[in-house]
């Protein structure tokens, strides 16, 4: 178990690094962005995701070698366990797609888990100055800001976000319109800014009720997961159990009643293989 001395020491390390991270992120934005397909013609890579995520585990590493990273290109290639260790879940862009277009929905998103429960939880978007940040117990922040979620209950009143992701699984596409289409029909509205750690800080913050997805990763909702839940909000399974990291399944909601209400309302879907 790490001591309150040893998550401030982590916590001050990883805002700065982030920080930096996020200046090599703005420069390479005026770049042109050359990308590769990982396993999809809308998987996407680049080098600056490549280079961001070794900045971040090469600095973190050298001052603590004893920890573990779970990293998003990282694992795209090796599988990588949880333990009970102090590990690292880094994406080292959340929203490549937004990021390769230059539309300004995208994120630096990473968490400190310390034996599988999350500590601390940093989303920033550099281009547009917005950092979410929380550590467990000690609430969530915007800019500096605490921030609290909706407390909205009613289904109809709801602003959602979602994400159609980017797998092009036929199976996986048609439940995703599916349930756009269901919950269109009742909920207030649906946002998708294209990436999964935004769509869940717009909880966080009260300007959007809940949101789902079914394809996400533990890197893109490890930050935001604990970011909700310091905001007073609540993370489940979109079946309605209890959220599992590695399951790649997500819902989150302002309240119990609401997240219960949109569950009623989801086909599901169950993405394979797991993250570990």
């Amino acid at each position: 178990m790490a001591t309150e001395y040893e998550l401030s020491d982590y916590f001050e390390t990883v805002s700065k690094l982030v920080d930096d991270a996020g200046k090599i992120l703005i420069e390479r934005n005026n770049e042109r962005k050359i990308f590769v397909s990982k396993s999809g013609d809308s998987d996407l890579l680049t080098e600056t995701d490549q280079e961001i995520e070794s900045f971040l585990k090469t600095k973190l590493n050298k001052k603590y070698p004893h920890h573990k990273f779970i990293c998003e290109e990282e694992s795209s290639s090796v599988k990588s366990s949880l333990t009970n260790s102090p590990t690292w879940i880094i994406d080292p862009i959340d929203g490549t797609m937004n990021f390769i277009h230059g539309f300004p929905q995208f994120c630096i998103s990473i968490a400190l888990m310390v034996n599988k429960i999350t500590e601390i939880g940093i989303i920033y978007n550099p281009l547009l100055k917005q950092k979410f940040i929380a550590r467990r117990g000690h609430g969530a922040f915007y800019n500096d800001q605490r921030i609290y979620v909706s407390n909205e209950k009613d289904i109809k009143k709801a602003l959602i976000t979602s994400g159609f992701g980017t797998s092009k699984n036929e199976q996986k596409l048609n439940i995703v319109n599916e349930n756009f289409l269901k919950l269109s029909k009742i909920v207030h509205g649906i946002r998708c800014l294209g990436a999964a750690a935004l769509n869940m800080a717009m909880v966080a913050m009260g300007v959007a009720d809940a949101t789902y997805e079914m394809g996400i990763h533990i890197w893109d909702i490890a930050a935001a997961d604990l970011l909700i839940r310091e905001a007073g909000g609540v993370v489940i399974d979109t079946n309605g159990g209890e959220l599992d990291l590695m399951s790649r399944r997500v819902l989150a909601a302002a309240t119990p009643e609401l997240a219960n209400e949109i569950v009623k309302h989801l086909t599901q879907y169950s993405p394979f293989p797991r993250d570990d």
